[in-house]
């Protein structure tokens, strides 16, 4: 009996589910401490030198039985506007609040209701980025996806004035991107962040910014907490066109709590909510009251502090490893946990991202081959080779001593390839 039934489409895998999928086949399992996983999308979850001490238990209220409201519980909302407003409003009149926020079941979720609230426009989205941007810029069909190809020569640069450029040229009403940039690791940050706001309240081209990895930023200077948002630049929080989304899945450490959020202008915060009633319902009502206490002043500090000395180790690890056996980077990451690395120079059949990766399968190591994050929504440009087919994703999100083992390994798969 076939299994191609004429009422489902073909429904494609992200980068993460197809290498894990494929690692499954020769028995990877996340419990199996001899696989090292540098294809993984999450941060290491567990105890960090100078990190708060993590939750293991949750308390479940008797009205916590009960479905969440669509919009996310009305006290975490409160607390997630809170953060904001300390982090990156001090004094500043237009201030977050609780209707600014809305909290959904994961940061896919938050996405997808974002993308089914747009209405019929030229939405940019850059070459490369995040791999699960693909299906859901294909799946809503109300707005044209428009590709903005970045060059690795240029250090993916791309400044204010390209931005304007792009909104003007191309008849941008929103612009989607993870900053930092999943995969390259560039964040835009400062002044030049600023530009970007001003240049989109000026011409109502609504940002959409995926900021998961805000609290993974290298760069930065002592005694400041080294962390990024838009929210910084806003004027007015219910005019200026501005969306952010994050969440408690890297910034926090707690990817399995699905806990994430969209802060932006109070009617485009209802419109969110009412497409999550439609597609997601909600998230969990427990975990949203646990995560309350998870925003107070010494938490954050404390855990992002943690992590931008665990993570610039590992960063900094990763890439000397990796460059000493011959992978190219057009651009030391400012931020995220990712490496991403031209492989062409190394010999064959390790010198293009997949072949790199089926290699490395052998080795117990996963990576990313870099043609995912070749974003094509609806396969538009079929029939020709990714631009990124030489690039690999390196994820030190696990521990080190799991990173090390995969660098291990893979500098004898560089000596001796198949």
């Amino acid at each position: 009996m076939s299994d191609d039934f004429h009422a489902f489409r073909p429904v494609p895998k992200t980068g993460v589910i197809f290498v894990t999928t494929e690692a499954t086949k020769l028995g990877f399992s996340t419990t199996d401490p001899e696989w090292c996983n540098l294809g993984q999308g999450m941060p290491e979850t567990g105890d960090l030198p100078g990190a708060p001490a993590r939750i293991h238990d949750v308390k479940i209220a008797p009205d916590d039985q009960e479905y969440a409201p669509v919009a996310g519980l009305w006290e975490l909302r409160e607390a997630v506007a809170a953060l904001y407003n300390r982090l990156y409003r001090k004094g500043m009149p237009s201030q977050y609040t609780a209707e600014n926020v809305s909290i959904s079941g994961g940061g896919r979720a938050a996405l997808t209701r974002a993308a089914a609230s747009l209405g019929s426009i030229n939405l940019g989205h850059f070459l490369p980025d995040y791999t699960a941007y693909e299906e859901l810029l294909d799946i809503f069909k109300a707005f044209t996806s428009i590709p903005i190809l970045l060059e690795g020569d240029k250090g993916y640069s791309f400044t204010s004035e390209d931005l304007k450029r792009e909104i003007l040229g191309r008849g941008l009403s929103a612009l989607l991107m993870s900053n930092p940039c999943n995969p390259t690791g560039k964040l835009v940050e400062g002044e030049e962040l600023e530009r970007w706001v001003s240049i989109a309240r000026e011409l109502d081209c609504t940002l959409l910014l995926d900021e998961f990895y805000s609290h993974y930023i290298y760069r930065g200077r002592p005694g400041v907490l080294p962390v990024e948002s838009a929210a910084r630049y806003v004027k007015d929080v219910d005019k200026d066109p501005v969306v952010i989304f994050d969440g408690f899945t890297k910034n926090w450490r707690y990817p399995g709590w699905r806990i994430t959020w969209a802060l932006g202008p109070k009617s485009v915060i209802e419109r969110f909510a009412s497409a999550g009633s439609f597609l997601d319902g909600g998230g969990s009502k427990p975990l949203q009251r646990a995560a309350i206490p998870l925003f107070e002043e010494d938490y954050v500090v404390k855990e992002t502090m943690a992590i931008q000395k665990t993570f610039r180790d590992k960063r900094d690890r990763t890439l000397s490893r990796l460059e000493r056996i011959g992978v190219r980077f057009d651009r030391v990451p400012d931020g995220t946990f990712y490496a991403w690395g031209n492989v062409a120079n190394l010999p064959a059949p390790l010198n293009d991202g997949m072949g790199l990766f089926r290699a490395a399968l052998t080795k117990k190591v996963i990576v990313v081959p870099g043609e995912f994050f070749d974003v094509n929504p609806g396969k538009r440009r079929q029939g020709r080779a990714s631009r990124f087919r030489d690039y690999v994703r390196f994820s030190f999100g696990p521990s080190l001593d799991t990173v090390e083992r995969a660098l291990t390994r893979l500098e004898e798969l560089v000596a001796n390839p198949p």
